[in-house]
């Protein structure tokens, strides 16, 4: 007597054929900033780094600057300064951490991967942006209660120029780490590369002028004031194509097209 054992494969429906949709992936690497020890810690550092600017102007500042403007202004420098890095890891996740091969074999299209990545970076610029007009909000009230000015009036444009800023460098921190792919160069390079350019611009007269067009920490700078000029935004413009969208541009074309081993 003979048995026969059938298997039959279960026929793919068009439902589970479906890629993941690029919302579930961008909440994903959302979660994916603070699963990490590292990320976890960055993101600590720069809410207390937020939280200490607002005392550092309650504890030093004169009166007269004591408004919601100089606490939000204030209050944006930590996030500009650490949220790249924040990219740059991001970026770099699974090549750091040898998970490559899991994540784009789950999403073979890896394109959609890095849209992911890129949307998280921006939603959590968003997100910082709105957490320090909080916290500058409550420490205007704290201000006003203790002597302070108390003033409430701010630019319009201020207010989405700061979240420019927060945007051009978080994206500028992870076309660096898909150029790099690699943490600590990554990381290096990025604060490195541009301080040189600048102290070179200052330095050397004839790099003067084009420092002024090419130099991403001076060009940024007129976005802290209301109502940024036309020249101002092409400068920034300019400067962002060489240090945000070049790197992007090149390391995408790496990650597309490096082997996953």
């Amino acid at each position: 007597m003979t048995a026969v054992l059938e298997t039959t494969t279960p026929p793919v429906t068009r439902e589970s054929g479906r890629p993941v949709p690029l919302a579930r992936l961008t909440m994903i690497e959302l979660r994916k900033l603070g699963d990490t020890r590292a990320g976890l810690w960055l993101l600590i550092i720069i809410g207390l780094a937020t939280l200490g600017t607002s005392a550092i102007m309650l504890g030093w500042a004169p009166d007269d600057e004591l408004t919601f403007d100089g606490f939000f202004a204030f209050g944006l420098v930590p996030s500009a300064v650490l949220l790249p890095v924040l990219g740059i890891l991001s970026m770099t996740a699974e090549w750091s951490q040898r998970t490559a091969l899991t994540t784009f074999t789950l999403v073979p299209a890896r394109e959609r991967v890095i849209a992911a990545k890129l949307l998280a970076g921006v939603l959590i610029a968003i997100a910082s942006t709105a957490a320090t007009f909080v916290l500058a909000a409550a420490a205007n009230l704290l201000g006003s209660a203790t002597g302070g000015d108390g003033g409430w009036d701010i630019a319009g444009s201020l207010i989405w120029q700061g979240l420019a800023v927060q945007v051009i460098f978080v994206l500028m921190g992870l076309g660096f780490g898909a150029l790099l792919l690699n943490s600590p160069l990554a990381i290096v390079l990025f604060f490195a590369l541009p301080t040189v350019w600048s102290i070179l611009g200052e330095t050397i007269k004839a790099l003067g002028t084009a420092s002024q067009w090419l130099d991403i920490n001076i060009t940024t700078t007129a976005l802290s004031e209301a109502n940024a000029t036309g020249g101002e935004w092409a400068r920034i413009g300019v400067s962002a194509a060489v240090w945000v969208l070049l790197p992007l541009v090149l390391g995408v074309w790496r990650v597309l097209r490096r082997e996953v081993s």
